[in-house]
């Protein structure tokens, strides 16, 4: 049973706490949402071509995700502040080794690292405010929680673009060093250290079963994304996933030592409010994935001046989000994240409809605020409803089972919408296509396999038509043509983009009416069984300030 004591020095600067645990969690936000910003100088200093880049961003989301379900569970172990502090440190050494990476391999090695460490800090973010905040004050923690990861997610790319005016690329993992050190430091000597007084022993078993069929799952997801869903490693990966997520499934319910507890999931506050999460970040990730590159891309905007546009969408999450637990208090948890999540549908829905390759940012920006309001709105109390149902001696895994279903939604709304998208966009271009590997075919010096460039991808084949049009090595740029490359690709992304945005304002409907039937009103606490070994549920939980 893990102790509570709530006259500790260390238990009433609680929300002194939250501040550095947040901190811990911004530099997870940052990362990613920069790096994005950073990908061409990269391709363009490490002579990085498509397939590497693809690694440089996926090698961190394997490793990632892999290993949040075995992370949570060794932080319920070992102290989930000591797994805080191991995991920033682990952060702060992946980022200096990606910054000093001279070669493309030593960067993706690095950002494997980095995941590491990210799946070290994200468990034990979550799971230290559910065993430091009292039950009542837990919702507004968790909300304030949410708030700053979603405001380090849009902050991410305003400051990647002032970075990189000013320096290397390096620079964007570099940053991350100040702010590991002061978290560190802060979380020493602010936070309180709580873990599974009662362990039972290590379910090595279930480890190796969830890391290697997670591992197969994403690496499936995100190839799939890349080279098609029919492809035989793409197959061969799924099949692995089958197979190895499958026997981790019996073996945890046979299993008296059980990583992940099976009992929990007949919980539908535990369960409803996964799933929810899961469909939420797939369409928000499948859709949003875009809104970048149509600032860059489409609209004309710099990486920095695309960021500041992005801005906005951010701060209406942050507020939501803040706001969150107070209105699912009034109103519970059903009806809060449902309409949140059908808030958020109504926005993708008008971006599908306003956007074309002239849309005026002003209207853009509506639909990029309704659409963050209900993010905001619903995605706060889904997460309390998780860790509520959650026994304090099984938090870390309970966040890590969050964690883990928003990082499988959001990888697999990319590939799937995605998709979708390629599929409308190289159907826009065909015409194009021909006519242009027509007019490069009479061109001096130029090669005519050019024109295939443009339909490789929705995102790196709008950028390849605008290069073919505007390159004055290719005597394409002088000629009419070259408008009409620009127009019909920038035409043809706008179409692959609507789509997604569409289809994933569809999927959200259905998560909204999923989450009105499935979801209680009020958390339900976690069995009687769970709870063998645990606080009674009426006591869960205060705090457990044992010190370092």
């Amino acid at each position: 049973m893990e102790t509570t004591a709530t006259d500790s020095p260390l238990y009433q600067r609680r929300w002194l706490a939250l501040a550095f645990i947040c901190l811990s969690l911004t530099v997870i936000a940052l990362d990613n949402t920069i790096l994005n910003v950073a990908i061409p100088s990269i391709a363009s200093q490490l002579g990085a071509d498509a397939t590497d880049i693809q690694w440089i961003v996926d090698a961190y989301i394997l490793v990632f995700a892999a290993l949040l379900l075995t992370m949570g569970s060794l932080g319920d172990r070992f102290g989930r502040k000591r797994a805080l502090q191991a995991g920033l440190a682990l952060f702060g050494v992946g980022s200096l080794a990606a910054g000093l990476a001279q070669t493309t391999e030593a960067l993706i090695a690095a950002r494997a690292f980095l995941g590491i460490g990210g799946a070290v800090i994200m468990p034990a973010t979550l799971s230290i405010i559910s065993a430091t905040f009292p039950p009542q004050e837990r919702p507004q923690a968790i909300a304030i929680w949410a708030a700053v990861f979603g405001l380090g997610v849009g902050i991410g790319p305003v400051i990647g673009g002032l970075l990189l005016e000013r320096f290397e690329w390096n620079a964007v993992f570099f940053v991350n060093l100040p702010v590991v050190i002061v978290a560190i430091v802060g979380g020493h000597y602010f936070i309180s250290e709580s873990k599974d007084e009662h362990a039972p022993p290590l379910d090595l078993p279930g480890v190796v079963l969830s890391i290697v069929g997670l591992f197969a799952l994403v690496y499936g997801i995100v190839e799939a994304g890349a080279v098609g869903w029919t492809e035989p490693n793409v197959l061969a990966a799924f099949a692995a996933a089958v197979v190895f997520l499958g026997a981790f499934a019996w073996w945890e319910a046979r299993s008296p030592n059980a990583m992940l507890p099976l009992e929990l999931f007949r919980n539908m506050s535990f369960t409803g409010a996964n799933i929810a999460l899961a469909l939420v970040t797939f369409s928000l990730l499948g859709g949003v994935f875009f809104l970048s590159q149509y600032f860059q891309s489409v609209l004309g905007y710099s990486p920095l001046e695309a960021g500041v546009r992005i801005l906005p969408q951010a701060f209406m999450l942050t507020i939501m989000a803040a706001l969150s637990a107070r209105i699912s208090a009034r109103i519970g948890t059903k009806i809060t994240v449902s309409v949140g999540i059908l808030v958020a549908a109504i926005g993708f829905f008008y971006l599908a409809e306003i956007i074309a390759i002239d849309t005026p940012y002003s209207d853009i920006v509506i639909g990029q605020m309704i659409f963050a309001a209900g993010l905001g709105l619903s995605m706060s109390p889904a997460t309390n409803s998780i860790m509520g149902s959650v026994p304090l001696n099984k938090a870390g895994v309970g966040s890590a089972m969050n964690d883990t279903t928003r990082q499988l939604g959001g990888a697999l709304g990319i590939a799937v919408l995605g998709t979708i998208a390629n599929s409308a966009y190289r159907r826009g271009l065909e015409p194009l296509i021909a006519d242009l590997r027509t007019t490069l075919e009479a061109l001096p010096t130029v090669s005519a396999e050019l024109a295939d460039n443009v339909i490789g991808g929705i995102e790196s084949g709008i950028q390849r038509a605008h290069a073919i049009a505007t390159n004055p090595e290719i005597p394409l740029s002088s000629t009419p043509f070259a408008a009409r490359v620009i127009n019909e690709s920038s035409a043809a992304f706008v179409d692959g983009m609507s789509t997604a945005l569409f289809i994933g304002a569809i999927i959200m409907v259905g998560a909204a009416a999923f989450t009105l039937v499935v979801l209680p009103t009020v958390v339900r606490r976690p069995s009687a069984d769970l709870l063998e070994g645990d606080q009674p549920a009426s006591e869960q939980p205060l705090a457990s300030p044992a010190g370092d």
